[in-house]
Order: structure tokens, then sequence, then C-alpha cells
């Protein structure tokens, strides 16, 4: 049986990676099979890309896909591609086709986007919250993942989880 996958999109590779925990990603969700499209691999440079390459080399748990759209799939990615970026593009065009979870914390161009189209997206604030979940990390190293990966140059929401996970419990 295939398992259903979750399309990342480089952003969160590079959160994960920026905060150390890249190969704690996959083992969020066992249950699914983390893919990267050619289009968002080929934007990812440098460190990020040797230890992405690495844990798909070594560990496995995450692999490569050819984006290559056809039919509706290709005139959707035409239509994403005037206003967003080629990786979004492919992502979202993507997973509407073939019904898959993407990952991505772009909001301002993926949500209304993913809302309009019944598409499931994480954020790597989702990703974090079900890491805790599953007692894979503590709050306090979720603290530390987002501290670390602010203080790396990338944009994250200041979060208190200890409030976060109160509230997804009600």
């Amino acid at each position: 049986m295939t398992k259903s996958k979750i399309v990342l999109d480089a952003d969160v590779i590079i959160h994960f990676y920026k905060g150390g925990f890249l190969t704690l990603l996959p083992k969020i969700f066992p249950e699914y099979q983390y893919i990267v499209l050619s289009h968002v691999y080929n934007e990812i440079k440098g460190d990020i890309k040797n230890q992405l390459d690495n844990q798909i080399l070594f560990l496995k748990d995450i692999s490569i896909i050819e984006f290559a759209p056809k039919g509706k799939m290709l005139l959707e990615y035409a239509e994403l591609i005037k206003t967003r970026g080629k990786g979004e593009s492919a992502c979202m065009a993507y997973c509407k086709y073939n019904h898959d979870v993407l990952g991505s914390s772009n909001l301002k161009d993926i949500a209304d986007y993913c809302q309009a189209n019944d598409i499931v997206y994480l954020t790597t604030i989702d990703f974090i919250y079900f890491a805790i979940r599953s007692q894979l990390i503590t709050i306090d190293e979720a603290h530390s993942f987002i501290a670390t990966v602010q203080d790396n140059g990338s944009r994250l929401p200041t979060i208190d989880f200890n409030t976060f996970i109160s509230t997804k419990l009600l």
C-alpha cells in the first residue's frame, strides 16, 4: 500500500535545518512519505542541501520527486506561478491533483489557495506542535528550536507552546 505524502516546501526544510531538527521532521508523521519536488529541491542551496542529500541517501526518509506536470496540473501550475514562487506553485498544484498534504509556512502564498482547494497544510509550528504531542521533543526544546531558527535568520512566530497546547485541548 502506498503511503500518503507530505510535500515539503523549502521554508519548512530550511527551518528544520536551522533549528537542528531536520532528521526529526520525518519522524513526526511516520505514517506519511515525505517528498520534495524537484522544483523545491533546486531552490535549496549550500549546507542545507548537503544535509538534505545525506538524509535522502542514508536515512532514506525523504525522497525527491521529479515535478513534470501534465494536463490540468500543468495549467494549474502555470496559473499559480503568475503570482507565487515556483516551489510553492509546484507544491500546491501537486497536492491539489494528488490529494497530498502540503508542508509550508508561507501562509501568505498558500493559505487561501489551500483552503479554497481542500488541501491540508502543515506549517513549521504545526510540525513542532505534533512533535511535542508525540513526545519526540519537549516544550522547552520547541521553544529553543524557535529561538535558534530566529537567531539563524529565519522568520518564525514566537509561540508559547504551553498556551498553544492548552488551547488545542479545549
